[in-house]
């Protein structure tokens, strides 16, 4: 799914996507405003399934109307807890965070989840801000706790061997990972 953002740094994301298969079934987790699970629901089609995972309440109600108005039955949508994305084991092919990795407060255990949730040979794919001292913005060094390796070392030594980063993005990074054979 071809994702960049605009000098804004608004997402630019395209409705048609040759890249998810019909069928799939993705949880985005940090979900937010749904502007990925809209477009993911779309992707996948009926025969798929999209998990709109959040811990914020508002927002998942939110994912769920705007599902309903677009017609979109396939968005599950989903209030998780920090430690957990509350989904049952091996229900996910992708598991996709956007700006999310770095708001997690307990990773070892939302890794844990992950990876439990995701089917065998499942994917995660984790796009957050490039954290990088003279680079990056001040609020950016700040804010964002894991910068691009720790996020790679923490992934890697939660079950996850990784695959590639598929897109060069000017102020994040794309990596993406499959679940390790136990």
């Amino acid at each position: 799914m071809p994702i960049l953002r605009d000098r804004n740094r608004r997402y630019v994301v395209s409705r048609k996507s040759p890249q998810i298969p019909p069928g799939l079934w993705i949880a985005d987790v940090g979900a937010g405003t749904g502007l990925f699970t809209l477009r993911f629901a779309e992707a996948v089609g009926p025969s798929g399934r999209v998990y709109a995972v959040d811990v914020s309440e508002s927002f998942v109600d939110s994912i769920r109307r705007h599902a309903r108005a677009e017609g979109l039955e396939n968005v599950v949508p989903v209030v998780n807890q920090q430690t957990s994305v509350a989904l049952d084991t091996a229900t996910v092919d992708l598991v996709f965070l956007c700006d999310t990795y770095h708001h997690f407060e307990y990773p070892d255990a939302m890794l844990a989840s992950i990876r439990e949730a995701l089917a065998p040979g499942g994917v995660l794919a984790i796009i957050d801000d490039r954290r990088e001292p003279d680079v990056s913005a001040p609020w950016i060094i700040e804010h964002v706790r894991a910068d691009r390796r720790t996020v790679i070392k923490e992934v890697t030594q939660a079950g996850f061997d990784l695959i590639d980063e598929p897109l060069e993005l000017r102020e994040n990074f794309f990596i993406r990972f499959r679940k390790r054979h136990p």
